[in-house]
């Protein structure tokens, strides 16, 4: 008797959209170095989140507490343009209002979409995206493979700034994704905007302060020891970005195919930010507004015991995430990427 086939599995893009019912869809404007991204949800996704940085830029985040009424969460929005570039998340309430999505309320449809910020406004012109923008982002959500690099919230994004602006490199977007034997699938899309440097698995440093010959980094560790810019000459200032609270931040959606309860889906947020750590050092600092957003679709029941797998795997995924914005983002507005230092 010939032996059974499993079932076959679509293979993975590496992104958030192998959850089935994710869209994602950019907005940029490279003259103006920003740009906004919009991450649809379907019908019934349970939202949660966890703010770790000290000087978030947020909105809609009270309302995804466990305790809270609403359950639902319609989309999210990630966008440039400090405090500003959170009116780009009307322009997607706008979008999903005129197609009838949101929570019905006293004879409407509401729309739920929190959203976070980072603090571009000094890389390129000082600008940032609107409710056009946020419109725009969301009519161009779709499935399937994912832009990367300086592209949608990513655009003006920078990293590394231990050692001043003038040694900084480029941050951006990027995404991944881990499936579970269970057919459970846990994907991240994440803007890099960190004041801190990134690394690889093995503590390798991928992207830190440029050193004085191209290809070339600075120790973030002696940065920080020293408490200076560098070279640490005795009137030298402190390093300035790192200084400066809302200069920095990394902000993320994970996601995930299993059927989570509010609570879960906001655990969810919290063990996520390990991948953050994993990946950049320092992390979660005065001077940062990380915030990371769960969605949960229920399309899988995850089982009682798996719930630790879809954690783990989650960190996993952010990390990798991570990495791939700060490999795939090319130079913009006088500031090289991480590539185009290394040649």
């Amino acid at each position: 008797m010939p032996a059974r086939r499993r079932p076959s599995t679509p293979p993975l893009l590496d992104a958030i959209t192998d959850i089935a019912g994710i869209r994602v869809g950019h907005w940029t404007d490279r003259r103006a170095a920003t740009g906004c991204t919009a991450i649809l949800a379907p019908s019934g996704t349970v939202g949660g989140v966890d703010v770790r940085g000290a000087a978030p830029g947020t909105r809609e985040t009270d309302l995804l507490r466990p305790e809270n009424a609403v359950q639902e969460v319609h989309a999210v929005l990630l966008t440039g343009g400090s405090a500003f570039g959170l009116e780009a998340a009307s322009g997607v309430v706008r979008f999903l209002h005129e197609r009838g999505v949101g929570v019905a309320y006293g004879g409407f449809v509401i729309p739920i979409v929190p959203a976070a910020v980072i603090f571009d406004l000094p890389t390129g012109k000082p600008t940032w995206p609107d409710v056009a923008a946020g419109y725009r982002a969301a009519a161009a959500a779709r499935g399937g493979r994912v832009a990367e690099g300086t592209v949608g919230a990513g655009t003006g994004a920078t990293l590394a700034k231990g050692g001043g602006r003038e040694r900084l490199l480029k941050g951006g977007v990027g995404t991944a994704s881990e499936r579970l034997d269970t057919g459970v699938i846990v994907g991240a899309f994440v803007v890099v905007n960190a004041a801190g440097s990134v690394r690889d698995a093995r503590g390798r440093w991928v992207a830190a302060p440029r050193g004085d010959r191209p290809g070339t980094f600075l120790d973030p560790e002696r940065l920080l020891r020293t408490g200076r810019r560098y070279p640490p000459p005795e009137d030298a200032p402190a390093a300035e970005d790192l200084a400066k609270p809302g200069g920095n931040t990394t902000i993320a959606v994970i996601a995930t195919n299993a059927r989570l309860t509010k609570a879960q889906a906001n655990r969810l947020a919290t063990v996520a930010h390990d991948g953050f750590a994993h990946a950049i050092w320092p992390v979660h600092t005065h001077a940062d507004g990380d915030t990371v957003f769960a969605l949960a679709t229920g399309a899988v029941e995850s089982p009682p015991d798996g719930i630790t797998a879809l954690e783990a795997m989650a960190a996993l995924a952010m990390s990798r995430a991570i990495l791939k914005a700060t490999r795939a983002a090319t130079g913009l507005a006088g500031v090289p990427s991480v590539g185009e230092w290394q040649g």
